[in-house]
Order: C-alpha cells, then structure tokens, then sequence
C-alpha cells in the first residue's frame, strides 16, 4: 500500500498559524516560520516569538536536510490500521539550518515509497537525512546520498 492509499488517520488538521506549513509542504517546499525582528525560526508554528515576543513573522525556506534525532519502530503498531506496515519507523529530524527544530515523520525508500520500505536496523541516530513529498503533501525523509 502506498502514501497515497493509506488511511487519512493522520492527516493535517491546520489551523490559522500552521497552514501555510501545509500549503507549502503540497507543493514540495518545506518551511517553517521565522521571527521578522529576531530572524529565530519557530516551530510549530504559532502568532508569537518565543525569543523576542515579537508578533511579526514570515516563513523561510529550509534545505529539507537534517540529521535523525531520535526514533521508534512501534510493535505492533500504535495504529491498527498500519499493521499491515509493521515494522515501520517513526523519525524525529533535526533540521540542519535549525538545530532546535526536530520535525516527526518516517524513514522511506524514496518519494512514493511505503512507510516500510527502509529496514528498521538500517535507522540509526545521526544519520542524515532529506525532506521528500509524496501526492499527499506530508514530508517525510530518505537518507541523504553521500
């Protein structure tokens, strides 16, 4: 079963401060908000910096690198509608131009590829990872080619 024809259990539900995260991830493009004053990014995304308290914001885009912070490979699935993905992986990425901010998503083969497609002991903290999208508009990450 591919991205596409998973069940929509975890699909966004953006509010007014995160969707335009959203709308830039459906294009391909991964963002995350900025403090206009400070220049601190921030996420997730919400009306007010954490570092300055200033209210102005713009979103920057980022390279899609990033290095694997931590993960887990749920048995059985947390989910009972991904058991037929098991063993699958849950990565928590650490972005290379923002260290503070770690986003979750999956390991993957490729763009398109099945939640299991990478080998749960090919996962490894440290690892460097880039942002890929498939045709539901969620980032996940493929290891980075050397």
């Amino acid at each position: 079963m591919s991205p596409e024809t998973l069940p929509a259990l975890l699909s966004p539900v953006p509010d007014e401060d995160g969707a335009p995260f959203w709308e830039y991830a459906a294009r391909g493009e991964l963002r995350v908000q900025a403090c206009s004053d400070c220049g601190e990014p921030r996420f997730p995304p919400r009306p007010c910096c954490p570092h300055c308290r200033s209210f102005a914001g713009q979103w920057r885009r980022m390279s899609g690198k990033g290095r694997i912070w931590s993960y887990v490979v749920p048995h059985p699935p947390l989910l009972p509608a991904y058991a037929a993905h098991a063993p699958y992986n849950v990565i928590l990425v650490e972005l290379a131009e923002a260290p503070r901010i770690r986003l979750v998503g999956n390991l993957v083969a490729g763009p398109g590829a099945p939640l299991d497609s990478v080998p749960p002991e090919r996962v490894r903290i440290g690892a460097r990872v880039e942002a890929v999208f498939g045709g539901d508009g969620l980032p996940r990450w493929v290891l980075e080619r050397s």
